[in-house]
Formats: structure tokens, sequence, C-alpha cells
């Protein structure tokens, strides 16, 4: 029996980020990291030996290609790193997209306009009837967004950005608000819409940072209390195919345009009828699914053969459930902070992991920062969501939530390019990476730790996995 070292005997995860990037490798140099309550990212003792597997990876039984992890920028998250010290705001970064000495994140979602975590409502068109597009402006996003986005590129300069409005300007829609209300389904309104997402992308190209996709709505079948809007199916069709479509195949041709992000069923109509016409669909580069959706996945996939996204993952904690138990929550609203615990980190495995075993080729967090509140700008129904990263601004303090973990025990070794491996009935994933590198991550559900032992092409592997934990494996050259 001997000490499996995969990867060599330096190990990445106790240095800082700045020397790991003095480093040229593409994934830290462990071969098992293990996490439990309180106890999160440890480095932990793999050996190799004949045991009886209790998971097996089938190495000849591949699934979807795998594009990576990633999460959503957005104002409030930079806005609450201004008050951490230089050396945490850093660290934060590190952790969020350093692929040595963090989660390694390798997409990025940006908002165009006001999302519901900006600091108030915004458009970048905000002069009414300016169908050309000429007061657009992004010196709004210089000030939050944009900082934001360079400090990630900084540390992962081939992060992939994509970007959606979570409302269109106010003025191109039924209500004249950003909250609620539908687009205006005229030819002028559209065609105007179609050239508000393109100059998103020119401007934002002239700061140096590449758009490579844009989803025209977050959320189309769910209008809400803070920047939002509805689509009707039928006008979306005619928007890809009459506006969106031929103005980027013309003016961007190196810009993707997807259709997303649906988030409930009632967007499963928005779908049909824009894939289900030729013209539309030939314009769609991808689908981008969240939420609700999960129950569509597959089926889109298998009917379409797009790649597919879940774009937005679920924020636990919900509001409409507190309102029904008014003996624990008297008020009725969310309460503050958010419950950034162990139990979210659960849930969050258990999203992860059902939504990539629908067949989606990239998963992404929703915010990577908020404060310890953790409110948004629905007034309406107050609601504390989580984050990966939190900032007590009182403290002035960096904390790292479980749900980060469970995100970089999928994420930091995973490269972009790898393929899915089955892994039967276990509660496990598994990517081949295109370097033959096996990556497996193993969630124990027991209140006790648990013996595993792993089989991969032909060779078994045993580890302890702590009680309500994961456990990484990086194996390396069984293949």
């Amino acid at each position: 029996m001997s000490r499996l070292l995969l990867y060599g005997a330096i190990i990445c995860l106790t240095i800082t980020a700045a020397a790991c990037g003095a480093v040229q490798r593409t994934a830290p140099e462990t071969s098992l990291v293990v996490s439990g309550e309180n106890n999160y990212w440890q480095v932990g003792e793999l050996t190799e030996d004949g045991g009886v597997p209790t998971i097996t990876i089938d190495v000849d039984r591949q699934g979807q290609d795998w594009h990576g992890f990633g999460g959503t920028f957005a104002e409030a998250g930079w806005d609450a790193l201004q008050v951490v010290s230089a050396k945490d705001r850093e660290r934060a970064i590190g952790l969020l997209f350093d692929r040595s000495a963090g989660a390694g994140f390798t997409i990025g979602r940006i908002p165009i306009g006001a999302s519901d975590y900006a600091m108030d409502r915004y458009s970048l068109a905000p002069v009414a009837g300016d169908y050309r597009m000429e007061h657009f402006s992004i010196d709004r996003d210089r000030n939050l967004l944009i900082p934001y986005i360079r400090a990630a590129l900084a540390v992962n300069p081939g992060l992939v950005l994509w970007a959606s409005p979570w409302s269109p300007p106010p003025w191109m829609k039924t209500n004249d608000a950003f909250d609620r209300g539908d687009i205006k389904q005229d030819a002028q309104t559209l065609q105007a819409h179609a050239l508000y997402l393109a100059r998103f992308v020119e401007e934002y190209a002239a700061e140096g940072i590449r758009i490579r996709a844009v989803h025209p709505q977050n959320e189309p079948g769910w209008p809400q209390d803070y920047p939002s809007c509805g689509w009707p199916g039928d006008s979306m069709r005619d928007y890809f195919a009459q506006h969106l479509g031929p103005l980027f195949a013309q003016r961007l041709p190196g810009t993707e345009v997807w259709l997303g992000t649906m988030s409930n069923p009632t967007s499963d109509s928005i779908v049909r009828s824009v894939l289900g016409d030729p013209i539309a669909a030939s314009y769609v580069r991808g689908l981008g699914l969240q939420w609700g959706m999960e129950r569509n996945a597959r089926q889109y996939v298998d009917d379409y053969g797009l790649p597919t996204l879940q774009t937005e993952h679920r924020c636990g904690h919900y509001p409409w459930v507190e309102k029904e138990d008014p003996e624990n929550y008297p008020d009725g609203a969310a309460f503050a902070p958010a419950p950034n615990d162990h139990d979210y980190a659960v849930e969050s495995w258990g999203l992860i992991k059902r939504w990539i075993d629908q067949g989606v080729n990239g998963y992404l967090a929703w915010n990577m920062v908020l404060d310890t509140d953790g409110y948004n700008l629905d007034e309406i129904r107050p609601w504390a969501q989580n984050s990966l990263l939190a900032v007590d601004r009182e403290k002035r303090q960096l904390i790292v939530t479980p749900a980060y973990y469970v995100f970089r025990h999928v994420a930091q070794f995973v490269e972009p390019g790898a393929v899915l491996l089955d892994v039967g009935e276990a509660d496990a994933l598994a990517w081949k990476n295109a370097d033959g590198s096996i990556v497996a991550v193993v969630h124990n559900p027991a209140g006790t730790a648990a013996e595993t032992v792993l089989a991969a092409g032909g060779r078994t592997w045993r580890f302890s996995t702590p009680a309500h934990g994961w456990a990484t494996v990086v194996l390396r050259g069984i293949i």
C-alpha cells in the first residue's frame, strides 16, 4: 500500500495567490482535498489498495463536454468589497478566479444595466425614444462593475464573459418602469433593443473587455418587483429572427446570441417558440437555464443539441415559505443576515449535481460576493440571499462561506474542455480533463465520516470523506 502523490511534492493550497501565479501549471499539485462542517478544504490522505469499490468511475462512458464554472458580477458585490482591506479584496478575487489558490472560475456573467443587485435602478440608454442609441453610455459601469471585472481578468485573463439585461430601458416597456411590465412588441422598439445589446458589446470592447455572448433577457417569464421584464414567446421569436440575430450577424459576427435566461416553467413556451422557428433558431448558439427549468433541461439538451448553461445557482432561504410560518417568522419577512451556513452548502451540492446530471455544459453561481445582509432591490418581498463570499460591513471582515467550498470542490481542478464520466448511482461527479487527468468529487450525506473506495481504470484508492462533507480526488496517469 503506497501513498499516491500524483502531482508531486509541492502543495499549492496553502500559499498565496500571487505566489501560485508565478508558477505555470493548470491545476494545484494535490491528490485529495476534503471538507466537513467547520473544517473546510483540508489536504487528505489517499492510498491505493485493492478494496471493494464503493464508487466506480467508468472511464469509457463519457457524457457532455464541460465549458466551466463561474458566477455573476454585480455592483453590490464590489461595493461590499470596498469596506475590507486591499489585501482581503485581492484575496477574495483570488479565491474566486485563481486556478492554483482558488476556485478558478472560468465563466463570468455581467448585467446590462441594473440587476436586482445593482446599488439602484438604472439603464445605459436613459433618454426616452433614443432608438439610435445616441445617448448610450457605460459611464455608470466604470464605477463598480468594470473594476470588479478587471480585477477578475487580472487573475484569469482567459475568463469567458457573457451578458444579459434584467430590464430594458423603461421606455422600451409597456409600463415605462424598471420593475415588472413587458417589452413593447413593435419593430422599432425591438430593433432598438438589439442595438442596445450591440452597443454594450462594442463599448465594453473599447474598454478591453470582450463579451463572448449575450442573452436578451433575464427571466423573461418571471416579471418581479426588481428590474425585470416579460417577453411573450412570439415576440421573442420575431426578435431573434428579425432583429437580434441579423444585427449581430452583420455587426458583431464574433459575438454569439443565446436564448436565455429562462427561469420558470412558463418559459417553456418561449423556448419552443424560438427554437421551433427555423429562422430564429438559426441564430441561437446556446441555451441559458436557471431555477425552475431544471425539469426541462434534459429534454432541451436532447431535442436541440445546443450548449446549455445553468446560469444562476438557486439561493436558499425563501421568504414566501417563511410567510406561511408566522409562528417562527411573525413579521412575515426574511431575516438578516443571509443564512450562509453548512445546510446551504449541502443544498448547493444537490443543485449542482442534479443540473449536471441533466446534461448542462456549465454552471454559474449567482452572487459571488454580497454583504452579510444579502438584500436586493426588491422592497415588496425582502429576501436575504446567499453568496459565496460575504462581507461583514461593521467588522470590515471577509467571510468565506461553506457554499464557496462546494463550488471550489467541483470547479478548481476541472478544466474547460473536460468531459463528464459516468459514476453510476453514486452521490458523486467525475470529469476527465483534456490532459487525461480524472477529477472525482464525492459527497457523504451521512452523519459520520465514510470510508470511500474509488475505482477507475482498473485501480482503486481509499480515503475518508467527512460527515456531511465532500472529497475531491485528482488522478493522473491512469488512462
